[in-house]
């Protein structure tokens, strides 16, 4: 307070002063410290300036702000005098706090009680009329704004268009701003982000350029609606309304700084994003939030973390939204170590208890650790946990395989009144899939249907995976003829789980519903199909998806290629296999081995090899299933020496970890060289607990090379692992009948007689190929 100001105060007299003086403190406290505000009340009272309508006013905007709606109607209610200014405070108070249909009833009390409103009453009024849509309302107020020849005022032009806009009368709130005589930039941007809302981008553009037009100077307001609409319009969007921000020379303030920042992170372009972060020193948690969850979705999980060091030396505290964004961060690189001093910082701020944190550290916990104990321990941790919170306990359950502990959090979850959502009830049908009874499947459909969200088509999809999973597919289709709309994940989830199942004719017989509904296959349904076809054999609709592909271009996708090429070596056309490999830019690891396996299944043993190193030299890394391929390769050829050299360059330089399906196939090599000493240590020295199959390989072996001592001890070890399997009878029976030694033979196979074991075929090892994966079958 000046000192001219000072001097004017103490010579009024002390009554006018004291008042002026409670005056000013309570402009004070209303922005800066509301409950030091309400302790001048008492002084007011004192000094006897209860009936002082302006104080009482000041005094009801401090209630409003700080001791919440209640006390602040309690204390309109005890005023002696009221003017326009207290009714439009509560008003603006119940507006702004969500509470619409008690803002139009008191709004209905104002004018029982002869008050006329002004137009910032009528701004609040016809805001609460556009939340609610109550449009006939909000007509009649537009009928009073006329009247009192307020329609110029762009305040309330403004709220009419937001109004009109929202209650679907689009013409019509366009209309108001064509006829307004001083539409201003809140007006334009009032339209434009009502039809951002309604997610019309290229007509919220349109109307910046018929602005521009209108000699309309636009504001940072409307710059930050049309920068969040360029996430849809694409980045040249983006960057030309960066250049229209810089040519009008708006001031570069902290919102539209973050608004920036934001559009570029979008679009993974994080050194433009860094490079408008850099321009002005301002900086808040907000938007030191966007640039990290931009480095995040750019999988920069590492200047991610610099970021928030930078932020926490900057000396600015991280909020939620902060350890929400940097915990995905951790989930997406199953990271636990990183996640876990993110939860120790987590509990330091006393954000502990926060659902938003909370979830992010349950959804790390279940994707970093193998262990859910700590995923337990935060969601019990948290004070009020949502549908969220449900959802990733439950998901979580169900992905580490606790499918009775995942449906009884979900019923714990309904108990609790937090009702499922889709994704909720999506995740619960994912582990039923995985279940050998259909029970819980059908107890959650039934689930569904009451609380009708069979209407969802993400749940109906979810059940059709279910049933299928379990094999019911007659139920799945009773689910697909049910749901109100049906699209492309449908039919491939069903199409793909009897792929799985092998019924490969039922898979191709999806094809004609998705025609008959006109629903179009993607680049993952057109691949489902391919391999479904390679399963046959079958070249005729193998060629006919390959005309699609070619006509739809979705053969341009790496899936679909490799499904090609799968579908070609499986019907033993090399030639079109190596013209569907040499049509993709850049091959990667399933399409070498996808050309692989067609060379190596159809005996072409010299140029697989060939093949294998063109692989290397081209820089694209072999993986397990290539390994596996090169030593069927080498059992094919007898090439056992460069089976074992393969074996352990590959291992060593590319830090494949061999699985049991590798010495398998390394022991059936040595076996079939009669090895079979080098194949008993390599069973014996295999960092991996040994299974039936690899005793079953060995044993194969001794029979065919009549080494009875050592086929007795493969034998015995596996039954010790599977003693009701009869394959081991039938492989020592054999064994002793090539041999000389019938009598063992016919011993071996009334024992299985007296063990009610029946006869199997033999079991062997090969690798199937499938779109864009490969599948080890035993």
């Amino acid at each position: 307070m000046s000192r001219r100001t000072l001097s004017a105060v103490f010579s009024e007299n002390p009554s006018s002063r004291f008042r002026d003086i409670c005056s000013r403190i309570l402009v004070f406290c209303s922005s800066r410290s509301l409950r030091d505000g309400i302790c001048v009340h008492s002084a007011v009272i004192k000094l006897g300036f209860e009936d002082d309508l302006y104080l009482n006013n000041n005094l009801l905007c401090l209630y409003s702000k700080c001791r919440g709606l209640e006390q602040a109607r309690q204390f309109f209610d005890e005023m002696p005098h009221r003017d326009v200014v207290s009714w439009t405070g509560l008003l603006s108070a119940y507006v702004k706090s969500g509470n619409h249909e008690k803002a139009l009833q008191f709004f209905s009390s104002m004018l029982m009680s002869g008050q006329t409103p002004n137009e910032f009453t009528l701004s609040s009024v016809l805001r609460s009329c556009s939340a609610l849509e109550e449009f006939d309302h909000g007509c009649s107020i537009h009928t009073y704004i006329v009247k009192k020849g307020m329609e110029s005022n762009p305040i309330l032009g403004s709220n009419l268009i937001d109004l009109y806009y929202k209650c679907g009368y689009r013409e019509e709130a366009c209309n108001i701003l064509t006829h307004m005589e001083n539409s201003d930039a809140t007006a334009w941007t009032t339209m434009i982000s009502s039809v951002l809302e309604d997610r019309k981008w290229n007509l919220a553009l349109h109307l910046y350029l018929q602005m521009v037009e209108a000699k309309v100077l636009p504001n940072e307001f409307t710059f930050v609606k049309l920068l969040a609409a360029s996430s849809f319009l694409g980045l040249k969007c983006g960057m030309l309304i960066h250049a229209h921000l810089i040519m009008w020379g708006i001031q570069l303030n902290l919102i539209l700084k973050t608004a920036i920042v934001d559009m570029y992170s979008r679009f993974h372009r994080m050194e433009d994003a860094a490079k408008v972060f850099s321009l002005t020193p301002d900086c808040d948690v907000f938007l030191w939030t966007t640039i990290i969850s931009g480095f995040v979705q750019s999988s920069k999980v590492r200047e991610a973390v610099k970021a928030f060091l930078l932020m926490e030396i900057s000396g600015v505290t991280a909020n939620h939204f902060t350890y929400s964004s940097l915990l995905s961060a951790c989930s997406s690189i199953r990271s636990l170590e990183l996640g876990q001093q993110l939860h120790s910082r987590v509990i330091l701020v006393g954000l502990d208890e926060d659902v938003s944190s909370g979830n992010a550290l349950i959804d790390m916990y279940m994707k970093c650790s193998c262990r859910v104990e700590n995923a337990f321990q935060v969601f019990r941790c948290i004070y009020s946990p949502n549908v969220i919170s449900w959802t990733s306990l439950i998901a979580g359950l169900a992905a580490h395989n606790y499918i009775r502990e995942s449906f009884q959090f979900f019923l714990e979850m309904r108990e609790a009144g937090v009702e499922p959502n889709s994704f909720s009830l999506s995740s619960i049908l994912g582990a039923c899939g995985t279940t050998k009874y259909p029970t819980h499947a059908m107890q959650l459909h039934g689930f569904i249907i009451k609380s009708k969200a069979d209407h969802d088509i993400t749940v109906g999809n979810a059940l059709v995976d279910a049933y299928a999973g379990l094999g019911l597919f007659d139920d799945a289709w009773g689910v697909i003829s049910t749901m109100d709309r049906r699209d492309t994940i449908t039919y491939t989830t069903l199409a793909t789980r009897m792929n799985h199942a092998g019924h490969h004719g039922m898979a191709l017989k999806v094809i004609r519903n998705m025609v008959k509904e006109d629903v179009l296959m993607d680049e993952f349904s057109l691949a489902c199909f391919l391999s479904t076809s390679a399963g046959m054999n079958e070249m005729i609709s193998g060629r006919q998806l390959h005309c699609y592909s070619v006509k739809s271009g979705l053969g341009r996708w790496i899936s679909v290629s490799n499904g090609l090429i799968d579908l070609y070596a499986k019907c033993q056309c090399m030639k079109d296999a190596h013209k569907a490999f040499e049509e993709i830019p850049e091959p990667n690891t399933v399409s070498w081995n996808g050309l692989i396996c067609g060379l190596v299944s159809t005996g072409n043993i010299s140029p697989a090899f060939s093949i294998f190193e063109d692989m290397r030299m081209s820089g694209v890394k072999p993986d397990s299933v290539t390994l596996l391929l090169v030593l069927s390769a080498c059992s094919r050829g007898g090439l056992v020496d460069l089976g074992l050299e393969y074996f352990h360059t590959v291992k060593e330089i590319y830090q494949i970890a061999p699985e049991l399906h590798h010495y398998n196939s390394l022991v059936n090599l040595l076996g079939q060289a009669g090895r079979l000493d080098e194949a008993r240590d390599m069973i014996e020295n295999m960092p991996l607990k040994q299974n039936a199959m690899i005793y079953k390989t060995l044993l194969s072996a001794c029979r065919v090379h009549m080494n009875v001592p050592l086929g007795e001890e493969m034998a015995r070890k596996g039954m010790e692992l599977d003693p009701f399997d009869p394959t081991f009878y039938l492989l020592l029976a054999k064994l002793y009948d090539a041999s000389g030694r019938s009598d063992l033979g016919d011993g071996t196979r009334q024992m299985m007689r007296n063990l009610d074991l029946r006869s199997i075929p033999r079991l062997n090892q090969h690798v199937s190929f499938a779109g864009d994966r490969f599948n080890v079958h035993v």
